[in-house]
């Protein structure tokens, strides 16, 4: 049985005692389901609805792809394959037309 890596120091030299898990290089003792849970990103659309991945989406405006005469028209539809808390960008997505690329939730729809 493999157990992750301590959240706090990265170190591989974890530990269980009974439900916690312990690092013996930082002593840094956490439960396993709580930080599981804590890691679970919550990201909405415009419209506020939760979005999770695989659900698929439509572009809420027109989006000019960074480093590309591209643009994204409204009503592009894609694909949510991952999400992750970033600054700018929370969605990496699979556009119809363009390929993967990542988008911010605050331009997309959730489609039915």
């Amino acid at each position: 049985m493999s157990l992750p890596a301590c959240p706090n120091c990265q170190s591989e030299y974890v530990y269980q005692d009974q439900s916690q898990l312990i690092c013996p290089e930082c002593a840094f003792e956490w439960n396993p389901d709580e930080v599981a849970e804590a890691e679970k990103v919550i990201v909405k659309d415009a419209n506020g609805t939760l979005l999770a991945e695989g659900d698929k989406v439509t572009l809420a405006k027109d989006l000019k792809v960074k480093g590309s005469s591209l643009v994204l028209k409204i009503g592009t539809k894609a694909v949510i394959k991952r999400m992750a808390n970033g600054k700018d960008h929370q969605l990496d997505c699979k556009v119809d037309g363009a390929g993967d690329m990542m988008v911010t939730a605050q331009f997309v729809k959730k489609s039915s």
